[in-house]
C-alpha cells in the first residue's frame, strides 16, 4: 500500500515514530533521553529560551511552557504518546499545583498510553530502619513530602478516572560522578559532620544513569496504577557512605556528631534527612520492571572518583543545564 494511503503516512517522519514528552527535563530527563532508541522522538517542556537551545543541541526537541502558568502548557495535549513527570513541587505549600496543571493539559486532547512519575522515597518518613516495602503507607514528616503525597494521589486518581496506567517511581537520594552536586565532594570539603553511629539513620541512593533506564522501563511496560521503590542494594548508614567517598577521593572522614548537638553544626535541611531511617525494598523494581543495575551498590557507582573529582565538581556543577521547573 503506498505510503500516502496510511493513516500515518502523510506525517512528518518525527511523528511516526514513538513520542515521548518529558516534563521537567533536568539531568536525569537528559540522560533518559540518551537512552532512548532511534525510534523514539523525544520531546520536553521547557521554560527558558536557553534551555531550549541546550535541549535542541542533544536531539530533544523543546516546548517552551511553565507548570506555574497553566495557559502556556494547551500544546502539549495529545503531543506524547508516554510522558515521563519528572518535576518537582514548588519550594512552598502542601500541595503540587504543577501537577494538577500537567494533567489538566494533558485532558484536553489524546491521553498518552502511558505516566510515569518520579517520586521520591521522603513519602514514607522514619521508618526507624526498617525495611520498607512500596505496600508501606505515606507517613510523611516534612511539608516537601506532603507535596509529593499530594503529587502521587492527583496522579493515581487521574489514571483510574482516565484509564491511563500511571507508574510512581520512589527515589531515594540520586548521585552521579557527572552530575552537579552528585558526589559527596563538596560536602566533604567542607568538614561537615555527619551522626554517630548509634544516632546515624540508614540511607538509600541510586546512581542517575539506572534512574534514568528505571524511567524508560516504567514508561514503556510499567504496571497500571503501579509504584514502585527505586533504589540500588545498598545498606549503609549515612555516615558510613560518607566515610567510603572520603577514603575514595582521598579526603579527611567527616567528624562524627551526637544528634543532640547536631543543630550547632548542621542546617534545618540537613538535618531533616538525618531524622529519617529506612531500607527500601527493590524487589518490585527487579522483577517487574526487569532492571538489571549497572550500579548495584554505591561502591560501584563512586568508584570513578579520584582526588581530581574534587577539582573537576565545580565545573560539572557549572555546565548543568537549566530545566523546566526545576527538573529532577
Amino acid at each position: 500500500m503506498p505510503a500516502n494511503t496510511t493513516p500515518l503516512g502523510a506525517l512528518p517522519a518525527r511523528f511516526r515514530r514513538q513520542r515521548l514528552l518529558i516534563v521537567g527535563c533536568g539531568d536525569v530527563g537528559q540522560r533518559v533521553a540518551r537512552h532512548c532508541s532511534a525510534g523514539v522522538h523525544v520531546l520536553a517542556l521547557t521554560t527558558t529560551a536557553d534551555s531550549a537551545q541546550a535541549l535542541r543541541a542533544q536531539g530533544i526537541q523543546p516546548l517552551r511552557g511553565n507548570l506555574d502558568q497553566p495557559g502556556t502548557l494547551a500544546r502539549l495535549a495529545g503531543l506524547g504518546q508516554r510522558v515521563l513527570h519528572l518535576a518537582p513541587p514548588p519550594l512552598q505549600g502542601w500541595t503540587d499545583p504543577r501537577t494538577l496543571a500537567l494533567l489538566r493539559a494533558l485532558r484536553r486532547r489524546s491521553l498518552p498510553a502511558q505516566l510515569s512519575y518520579v517520586s521520591t522515597s521522603g513519602i514514607y518518613g522514619d521508618c526507624d530502619g526498617a525495611w520498607v516495602p512500596e505496600s508501606r503507607l505515606p507517613m510523611p514528616q516534612t511539608p516537601r513530602a506532603h507535596r509529593r503525597v499530594d503529587a502521587e494521589a492527583q496522579l493515581r486518581f487521574w489514571g483510574r478516572s482516565s484509564g491511563v496506567p500511571v507508574q510512581i517511581l520512589r527515589a531515594p537520594g540520586i548521585y552521579a560522578a557527572d552530575r552537579a552536586d552528585g558526589t559527596p565532594v563538596a560536602r566533604l570539603q567542607k568538614g561537615t559532620p555527619v551522626l554517630c553511629d548509634a544516632d546515624d539513620v540508614y540511607t538509600n541512593h541510586i546512581h542517575a544513569d539506572d534512574l534514568a533506564r528505571a524511567c524508560l522501563r516504567a514508561v514503556w511496560n510499567g504496571r497500571a496504577q503501579r509504584s514502585y521503590n527505586v533504589n540500588d542494594d545498598t545498606v549503609l548508614k549515612m555516615g558510613d557512605y560518607f566515610d567510603l567517598a572520603a577514603d575514595l577521593l582521598q579526603l579527611p572522614r567527616p567528624p562524627r556528631v551526637a544528634r543532640a548537638g547536631a543543630q550547632a553544626h548542621l542546617s534545618v535541611m540537613v538535618l531533616s534527612f538525618m531524622s529519617e531511617s529506612r531500607r527500601l525494598v527493590n524487589t518490585r523494581m527487579k522483577q517487574e520492571l526487569r532492571l538489571q543495575l549497572r550500579y548495584p551498590t554505591v561502591q560501584e557507582g563512586l568508584a570513578s572518583l579520584r582526588p581530581s573529582a574534587a577539582q573537576t565538581h565545580s565545573a560539572t556543577a557549572a555546565r548543568a543545564t537549566p530545566a523546566s521547573n526545576s527538573a529532577v
